[in-house]
């Protein structure tokens, strides 16, 4: 019998370190953003990390992920600390997750448990409770054998939010039929909110997209003059968030959508596909970057790659770079003869560069209200030729 862990806020936070490896593709500066990302899910989610551990691999062991040197290194951290989790930056195999629970004998979560279990947390509406229920039974599904064990003797806390276990001879039957009913919940569902966007008729449609933690719900609560859910936190809010703007008498529907990350899990793609049809079938998308962020460049490239997944790579879009505020960069000395790096670059640099590779950009500060006129006048300019095809006999509004 399958049954809902619930967290117990009143526990003692849980102690974890992080565990990455270094290989051809993935240099130790990239290992080391993923690692601190990764850190800070796993604050998110509630853990106190205590340290990160690396090792240079061409791939990862097929056993213990980690080589027997680094893994005996760990395991005498965990022992001497009495850490409680350990978290992998990358998807473990089920026969990894087995072999390094056997011998570390503590909890063990690799990066898509613990987004989940994120997801789980954050989830407040019954489609998202739906959709995050039915990610975590696929995650669950080829992880069955040896499982049972582990959730009888690991209760509550990281991870372990959503389906747990609690008899042993629950099998593979009933959680396949426990996905198909998930999967026929979710269709019920999905029909409902398709008949909601075909009623809001042919209003011209934006969506704001980003990574996740760039500020989009606090420039939609900005814009829209609405109140949605916003800290510094991933994955603040899930559900996506319709709201009817007008700016200088046009009207049309502005979507505040779930974070992008990197190594999203295939399973919340999937489950999430209802909410991400609010991006496929957007007119225009409002691409948040977070310009303080070191590696924004990146983030960006995650978030095109995703759109580019998920069908709407074609979409047009409005760059908007947010929190300019809190960007900082090392001035250079001036007898410094050295090339200039990126962490050199100025605002003002950078602008150049990216107003020249995009042309519908802006630089604002959503959190000190900076530059916002000069959004909502891109963003009302971009909506008219939107409107101006669609309704080419309403004039008068513009």
């Amino acid at each position: 019998m399958i049954e809902k862990q619930t967290h117990n806020k009143n526990t003692e936070q849980e102690s974890a370190v992080l565990v990455g490896i270094i290989t051809q593709e993935q240099t130790v500066e990239q290992v080391s953003e993923y690692l601190n990302e990764l850190d800070f899910l796993a604050r998110t989610a509630g853990a106190l990390v205590k340290k990160q551990f690396t090792q240079k691999r061409n791939y990862a062991d097929n056993k213990t992920f980690v080589g027997s040197g680094k893994f005996a290194e760990i395991k005498k951290y965990i022992n001497e600390n009495n850490i409680d989790t350990v978290i992998f930056d990358d998807e473990l195999s089920p026969s990894q997750l087995r072999n390094i629970e056997k011998e570390l004998k503590c909890k063990i979560l690799d990066r898509t448990n613990l987004i989940l279990d994120i997801f789980a947390s954050r989830a407040r509406t019954a489609h998202a409770k739906t959709q995050v229920e039915l990610a975590q039974y696929e995650y669950l599904m080829p992880r069955l054998k040896g499982m049972w064990t582990h959730l009888e003797r690991q209760r509550g806390g990281i991870g372990m939010r959503g389906p747990g276990e609690k008899e042993i001879e629950t099998d593979r039957r009933i959680v396949k039929d426990k996905i198909s009913l998930l999967k026929k919940k979710l269709e019920k569902i999905d029909k409902q909110k398709n008949v909601q966007r075909k009623n809001r008729g042919k209003m011209v449609r934006v969506a704001l997209v980003g990574y996740t933690n760039v500020g989009k719900s606090t420039l939609m609560n900005l814009i829209s003059k609405s109140d949605i859910f916003a800290e510094n936190k991933l994955f603040a809010t899930l559900n996506t968030t319709v709201r009817k703007m007008v700016i200088d008498n046009l009207p049309f529907l502005l979507a505040d959508t779930v974070g992008f990350i990197r190594k999203l899990p295939h399973h919340l793609v999937e489950s999430f596909k209802s909410t991400l049809d609010e991006v496929r079938e957007s007119d225009l998308l409002l691409h948040i970057v977070d310009i303080s962020h070191p590696n924004f460049e990146e983030q960006i490239d995650i978030v095109n790659q995703t759109l580019a997944d998920i069908g709407a790579g074609n979409k047009k879009i409005i760059t908007i770079f947010n929190k300019i505020d809190a960007y900082n960069f090392i001035k250079k000395d001036e007898d410094d003869l050295t090339p200039v790096k990126k962490e050199n670059y100025s605002l003002k640099d950078l602008q150049k560069m990216w107003f020249a590779k995009e042309k519908n950009s802006v630089f604002i500060s959503a959190k000190k209200k900076i530059n916002i006129d000069e959004l909502k006048s891109l963003l009302y300019a971009e909506v008219v030729k939107i409107h101006k095809i669609r309704y080419p006999y309403n004039d008068f509004l513009y």
